[in-house]
């Protein structure tokens, strides 16, 4: 700012004759200024402007175009100096400002870029990565219900590594009509569903699990998947009565997932409230034996079993004869 006032004053007044030795009237001044100026003009160094900054921008019009209203200027303490040169006076452009402006904007993107949920919808990708806990349900039914709105021809893909409405120590986190609700959400769709749980599919999660379209539920090597009975949500000072109630829609929600799963793993309900009594484990293998899952997602799996000889040919190689009724 200084060195640009400089150049103005230089405009103005001859270096080589001093300001106070010479008394000429006004007009003449002003007249000798500008013909001094029009002649130096060229020979003048002038400083850098910003041509982001619009408070250095206009000084320099007006210094360029009326030197004497730089010249001439009011002395008032309690204004800082050329906000009056503006009709809307601005504060000046900080550097963080010029710097952002300049360099940080031209490689920014126009838009945000998307969460990671909406990368995942792009491809029809549903994921389920945490406890059936309110907020999950009702951003996978609003997904799948957008992704049908979409296409109702193309598959849906559903991962699942969840615990369902429970933590993994057991404590309860949500009520299993969270889990009936995405579950209800995925029967009503035209769409196929493939189902894959990748970690861990337990309870209502391993419910959707099941749930998916028949020849099209999947899961990983080292996923683990276990179904086990509801729990009562923790009473705390509650009358008995009150917990009486709840129990009995325990078991009410108990009936309604042991007769869901026996539906979709083609198990009898006595055999699934058997395993239920206490929590049932299962392995990739283990899953596919019991019905809930139609494949293990193993990369070069399907070359590998198709080598495997099947067990009957493995008892005719051994020269073990299987003796019927046994």
């Amino acid at each position: 700012m200084s060195s640009f006032l400089h150049a103005a004053m230089a405009y103005a007044i001859p270096p080589s004759i001093p300001s106070q030795s010479v008394r000429r009237p006004k007009t003449m001044k002003l007249s000798c200024c500008r013909a001094f100026a029009a002649k130096n003009a060229a020979k003048l160094p002038i400083p850098p402007i910003n041509p982001k900054d619009p408070f250095l921008s206009k000084l320099a019009s007006v210094a360029a175009s009326s030197p004497e209203t730089i010249l001439n200027r009011p002395v008032n303490p309690d204004t800082p100096p050329y906000l009056d040169l503006f009709d809307s006076p601005k504060l000046m452009a900080t550097p963080a400002q010029v710097e952002r402006s300049v360099s940080y904007n031209e490689h920014r993107p126009k838009s945000p870029p998307p969460d990671l949920p909406s990368l995942l919808l792009h491809g029809r990708i549903v994921y389920i990565g945490m406890p059936l806990v309110p907020a999950v349900t009702e951003l996978v039914v609003a997904e799948l219900m957008y992704l049908q709105w979409m296409d109702p021809k193309q598959p849906i893909y559903l991962y699942i590594n969840s615990t369902g409405t429970t933590r993994d120590d057991g404590e309860t986190v949500g009520m299993e009509t969270e889990g009936f609700a995405i579950y209800d959400a995925l029967m009503q769709l035209q769409n196929e569903v493939h189902t894959v749980a990748v970690g861990a599919a337990v309870g209502q999660a391993c419910l959707l699990l099941s749930a998916g379209t028949k020849g099209h539920r999947f899961m990983m090597p080292h996923a683990k998947a276990m179904i086990q009975q509801p729990r009562v949500p923790s009473s705390g000072l509650m009358p008995a009565s009150d917990v009486l109630i709840r129990a009995k829609e325990a078991i009410t929600n108990r009936d309604t997932l042991v007769e869901l799963l026996a539906k979709h793993t083609g198990n009898s309900v006595e055999t699934v409230a058997n395993v239920m009594r206490r929590p049932f484990y299962m392995d990739a293998n283990r899953a596919k034996e019991f019905g809930v899952i139609d494949k293990i997602l193993w990369r070069g799996q399907e070359k590998v079993m198709a080598e495997v000889a099947a067990p009957e040919e493995w008892d005719k190689n051994a020269g073990i004869k299987v003796m019927d009724g046994f």
